[in-house]
């Protein structure tokens, strides 16, 4: 049995995001940035195996995370949403997956892509951290409290400090598993 992070447990959900998606680097996939986007702020205030049971009913509500079709729904759309169980049936979320759609295409017109704008808060590289206990994470960075400003300065919501160090851990901008976690070293040799 190869030695996890913690917080995976034993919960096939979690070890299959831990060991396959968390803290892979993102670095030009602009949709899956924006469903981590998504999810992210769909997570607030609410555990994330909440949304990874509720994961699989994002691609088809969110038209697998288009920012250039999200960013076009209207008043039927949202009542759609939310009559949804399959996701996180809150109207702020639902609004703020719109308005973030909104801004994110603003920000791929202006830098590129959005991978291009958001990377230059870790200066286009991956961190990578050394962190033994779980307890040595922190909720929030510098680098998350400098992202959370400059993209509520660019319209987004559900983008506090904490929301966006948990999307840059999701994302591989930051190297956040333990070092006695396969998964650290794994990904550190991929980073060199």
């Amino acid at each position: 049995m190869p030695i996890r992070c913690q917080w995976a447990g034993s919960d096939p959900l979690h070890v299959a995001y831990h060991d396959q998606e968390w803290g892979v680097p993102v670095l030009s996939d602009d949709r899956t940035l924006f469903e981590f986007l998504i999810l992210e702020g769909a997570q607030a205030g609410l555990s994330w195996s909440t949304i990874l049971k509720k994961r699989e009913s994002y691609p088809a509500a969110f038209d697998n995370f288009d920012p250039a079709k999200v960013a076009a729904y209207d008043d039927a759309k949202i009542a759609e949403l939310l009559a949804n169980p399959g996701i996180v049936r809150n109207r702020l979320k639902v609004n703020a997956a719109i308005r973030n759609a909104r801004a994110f295409r603003s920000v791929q017109a202006e830098f590129g892509s959005f991978g291009a704008y958001i990377w230059r808060f870790v200066d286009g590289r991956p961190r990578q951290n050394a962190w033994r206990a779980p307890a040595e994470i922190p909720a929030r960075t510098p680098e998350a409290e400098a992202m959370s400003k400059d993209l509520q300065r660019r319209s987004f919501t559900f983008v506090g400090p904490t929301i966006c160090y948990a999307f840059m851990q999701a994302v591989g901008m930051v190297n956040d598993h333990t070092v006695d976690c396969f998964r650290y070293h794994e990904l550190g040799i991929m980073l060199r």
